[in-house]
């Protein structure tokens, strides 16, 4: 009989140990890391305003407490309290707001700062998608860590399908060359790796800096007019800015000069990895149409 209860007991602890690890919510962040938690998580804090986004899509925007600098949509994320930059963060902010995930930016944080949170046995979920699919799994990752993933599957669905109604209206139209400026000084653009890259060719366009090594790879305005794009499209320092394509009248040998294709798209909604792209995406499409009946 004693062996008996004591097989029982054994039983009982296998199934509460199986039950618990059943409870728990997982899911695999972009540096392959598979980030477990007992519960979805109630207090979130974000280290990128892509990451705020990305949040606030994957409907666990009532779970962000905390929020870098310039998370600036949806409007909600500007009434959140900020605890720091993406560059230099307040981990005393951080610690005082008791959060039970932190969603950090792959290559956007500091290191050392991500690598004191951790130290403080804080959860830490990476993300970086560099696609269009990188950004929908994100979305449904997401969702499933915030325990909202009726709403972020919808969300990602209907980011996916918004992407494939663009493929189908602009992927097939005449090429053209551009050259996207991310940066002014140093002068930035991106490669064939880029997400903005991909949304280039979502549109027809062929991005004249595809080849190169790095991800945000620097350029000199030489090398731009030795590419002689036919449209130069940037963003620039604010929602409205148009600066940055000013400096680009002067020269009128670059075809994009001769025809007035220097199209500007409001950068937050290009340059963040998150479903605005289809916002961004939409424009740069009707922009690039544009430099075609210019032809």
């Amino acid at each position: 009989m004693r062996l008996l209860h004591r097989f029982t007991a054994i039983v009982m602890v296998v199934l509460v140990t199986a039950t618990a690890a059943q409870a728990q919510v997982c899911a695999t962040d972009d540096r392959g890391k598979e980030v477990c938690l007992d519960d979805p998580a109630e207090r979130i804090i974000s280290l990128s305003p892509g990451a705020t986004e990305l949040l606030f899509a994957a409907g666990a925007g009532d779970a962000v407490k905390g929020v870098v600098n310039y998370s600036n949509y949806p409007a909600a994320a500007k009434e959140l309290p900020i605890i720091g930059s993406l560059k230099r963060l307040d981990v005393e902010k951080i610690l005082s707001l008791s959060p039970d995930l932190i969603i950090a930016w792959v290559t956007g944080n500091p290191k050392e700062q991500t690598e004191r949170l951790e130290e403080l046995d804080l959860t830490l979920y990476y993300l970086e998608p560099r696609d269009f699919d990188g950004i929908a799994r994100s979305i449904e990752r997401l969702s499933v860590l915030a325990g909202s993933e009726s709403e972020g599957h919808r969300e990602a669905e209907r980011f996916r399908e918004g992407i494939a109604s663009l493929r189908r209206d602009y992927g097939d139209s005449a090429p053209v060359r551009v050259f996207y400026q991310v940066w002014d000084k140093p002068l930035m653009t991106v490669n064939g790796e880029h997400f903005i890259h991909e949304v280039i060719e979502l549109c027809g366009g062929k991005n004249v800096y595809a080849e190169l090594d790095r991800l945000v790879p620097r350029i000199d305005r030489e090398s731009v007019l030795a590419s002689n794009p036919e449209a130069i499209v940037a963003g620039g320092m604010g929602e409205e800015n148009r600066d940055w394509l000013e400096e680009w009248k002067q020269f009128d040998s670059l075809t994009a000069t001769q025809r007035d294709n220097l199209f500007f798209v409001p950068p937050s909604t290009l340059q963040r990895p998150t479903p605005r792209l289809l916002e961004g995406g939409a424009t740069l499409c009707q922009k690039l149409e544009t430099a075609r009946e210019r032809r």
